[in-house]
């Protein structure tokens, strides 16, 4: 479905939503004022080139809505058959999250909504989403850096809106172009004590970069040479599609035993023995390591061989005689369910001061499917030893 009948769809869907919230009239609390449905109208102004299918961009993985207001986007992608989780922190939704649970009770949504507190050292309800909706929550948010970081680690997409400014509340500076942010006073933009960081353009495009995503499209929406942080003052909107740089080097796969954390945001040292599951396998399918060995452990424990086991079936073992990026590939034994695929190193750097980890290898991707990315980012001369 193109993006321009789904912006059509969404302002349907509007209908229903406020024949909805009529039905429900609350007594106790109000709903959440601004237009969430109407965005679809910008991304078909912005999306370009394959982005256009949003439904197959975001394939057959769940959405994540975060910062879900009173769920109207997550009710409304449910509509188009995704499947959805919706999240916000209650104690700064604008309704206590009251709205959304009440529109999810009338609509017998299967939505999965959960309280989490974004501004925190959170969890996901999920590991993979194909797509998270991020509007209008980054100026919301003490720590958006992290909060970006986290989503790239478990969605292929990024949705986001925010506020972005060029200029400060007394004009005197100009800061489109700079990486600067404007840190809100209390209450400075629409009394609301929840706003803190107004990114500039340059800032913001930045600030995707480090959180490693890749822009794809991106448009300002407003006065965007004379907007300024603070309220009264002209306003403008970043609209953006990214893609994050993190998601796929694991592709389907949830790490099990054996492995150190992430480093460099592209890599990992595994111990002896390592393993992964993939939880929906394509079938038939061929298992796809793609992993790098340093020179200094070739020079101090000498040629090394990787076996692994599917589901317990043994798979063919290879040895490796030279440092450097190398790709493990073999075809996997059909599973009507999950497979477990267990490695083994005949050999490893034991624990030795100032590093007590284990170390074998250096893997950089792992999954199922009929290819693989070659990739020579790998820093293979650096001695971890």
């Amino acid at each position: 479905m193109e993006i321009r009948e789904i912006a059509q769809k969404a302002a349907q869907f509007q209908f229903k939503l406020d024949a909805v919230k009529a039905q429900i009239n609350p007594a106790t609390f109000g709903w959440y004022p601004y237009d969430s449905l109407g965005s679809f109208y910008t991304l078909d102004e912005i999306l370009t080139g394959e982005r256009r299918g949003l439904l197959d961009l975001i394939g057959g993985d769940p959405v994540l809505d975060a910062g879900c207001g009173d769920g109207d986007i997550a009710f409304f992608l449910e509509s188009l058959g995704c499947r959805v989780h919706a999240i916000d922190n209650a104690s700064t939704n604008f309704n206590g999250m009251r709205g959304v649970w009440s529109v999810k009770s009338v609509l017998n949504s299967g939505v999965e909504i959960h309280p989490v507190d974004i501004d925190s050292q959170f969890d996901l309800p999920g590991q993979r989403y194909g797509a998270a909706f991020f509007f209008g929550v980054l100026y919301h948010l003490k720590n958006p850096f992290y909060a970006l970081e986290k989503l790239a680690r478990h969605a292929r997409y990024c949705f986001l809106t925010t506020r972005i400014a060029a200029l400060t509340p007394d004009r005197r500076i100009d800061f489109h172009d700079e990486p600067l942010a404007y840190l809100l006073a209390q209450g400075e933009a629409n009394s609301d004590a929840t706003n803190y960081w107004i990114f500039s353009d340059a800032s913001l495009r930045r600030l995707l970069d480090r959180a490693h995503w890749e822009i794809c499209d991106y448009r300002i929406v407003g006065d965007a040479p004379g907007a300024g942080p603070g309220a009264g003052q002209s306003d403008a909107r970043a609209f953006c599609v990214a893609r994050s740089r993190l998601f796929d080097l694991l592709g389907s796969a949830q790490l099990l035993k054996g492995w150190h954390q992430l480093e460099e945001s592209s890599w990992r040292w595994t111990e002896k023995r390592f393993s992964v599951v993939f939880p929906d396998p394509p079938a038939p399918g061929a298992l796809h390591l793609q992993f790098a060995i340093p020179e200094p452990l070739i020079e101090r424990l000498g040629p090394i061989t990787l076996a692994a086991r599917a589901n317990g079936v043994p798979l063919r073992g290879e040895t490796y005689p030279d440092s450097g990026a190398h790709t493990y590939v073999r075809d996997l034994p059909r599973s009507a369910g999950p497979v477990t695929v267990e490695f083994e190193l005949d050999r490893a750097l034991p624990p030795n001061p100032p590093d007590r980890r284990e170390l074998g290898v250096m893997v950089l991707s792992v999954e199922v499917g009929t290819g693989y990315r070659a990739s020579t980012n790998l820093p293979l001369s650096t001695d971890h030893t």
